[in-house]
């Protein structure tokens, strides 16, 4: 079924239920330590795997995808920072617009030299309306995509940047502070985003505590990604289960 991840993330939507997904950076593990991650998302219910990054260097992305794919059976969706990061071997592909940025290499250039592989891998294509947040870092994001975030005060420009992502089409909103981001998108700015567009909307960046997650699942986040803290602290998965809990 071509849109059964589509389907299933928007019918958890329309049931209230939040969703966390763990962001895999193939550059940022070994085997072992792959395997740990697995083990522990498995064992809390993650509900997906992103695969991909602004800047990868190493070439363990195909290897990554194949053996989360081999160890469990959470979906694996490809988060790619550039036409490279395409394989066959996932279940799906945010195919994303940098909406919040004027850079028509990331607003549909890549797209465009991305299109035939997409189509040749045969997989779920989820169109994503991607937006940077300010964070108080300077990410790697935004540093490769030449793009200036939305600043982190204007909700209202992420509110209506958000509903232009909608009306172009894009099923997916995914707001982000970046990898290395130094704080979470605000309460405040999900909120008004969420009550802005009908479409799931994602949001990652800078969620170290299972107390942020509480937040920004109450402010309106549908989805939650989590990539840098777990990283660091692979237990911190049980931590935002428990949370998630709350929600069900």
């Amino acid at each position: 079924m071509k849109d059964r991840i589509y389907n299933q993330l928007t019918e958890r939507c329309s049931k209230g239920r939040k969703m966390l997904c763990v962001l895999i950076d193939p550059d940022k593990y070994n085997e072992n330590s792959l395997h740990d991650l697995v083990r522990t998302a498995q064992s809390n219910n993650v509900h997906y795997f992103f695969v991909g990054g602004s800047l990868m260097t190493s070439d363990r992305f195909e290897q990554t995808i194949e053996l989360v794919k081999a160890t469990c059976d959470i979906p694996v969706i490809l988060f790619p920072g550039s036409a490279m990061q395409i394989s066959s071997k996932a279940d799906a592909i945010l195919f994303l617009s940098l909406i919040s940025g004027r850079n028509p290499e990331y607003l549909i250039g890549q797209q465009v030299l991305a299109a035939p592989y997409v189509r040749k891998a045969d997989i779920e294509v989820l169109p994503t309306g991607y937006m940077l947040i300010e964070s108080q870092n300077n990410t790697t994001a935004n540093y490769i995509s030449n793009t200036l975030p939305i600043p982190k005060d204007k909700a209202d420009i992420a509110a209506t940047t958000a509903m232009a992502g909608e009306m172009l089409g894009l099923k997916l909103c995914y707001m982000d502070g970046g990898s290395g981001a130094g704080e979470s998108i605000s309460a405040s700015m999900i909120s008004e985003v969420k009550r802005s567009i009908s479409t799931p909307l994602i949001v990652g960046g800078g969620i170290t505590k299972s107390q942020q997650a509480r937040e920004l699942w109450a402010a309106g986040a549908d989805i939650l990604v989590v990539g840098n803290a777990i990283e660091k602290d692979v237990e911190l998965i049980n931590e935002l289960s428990r949370e998630l809990g709350t929600f069900v």
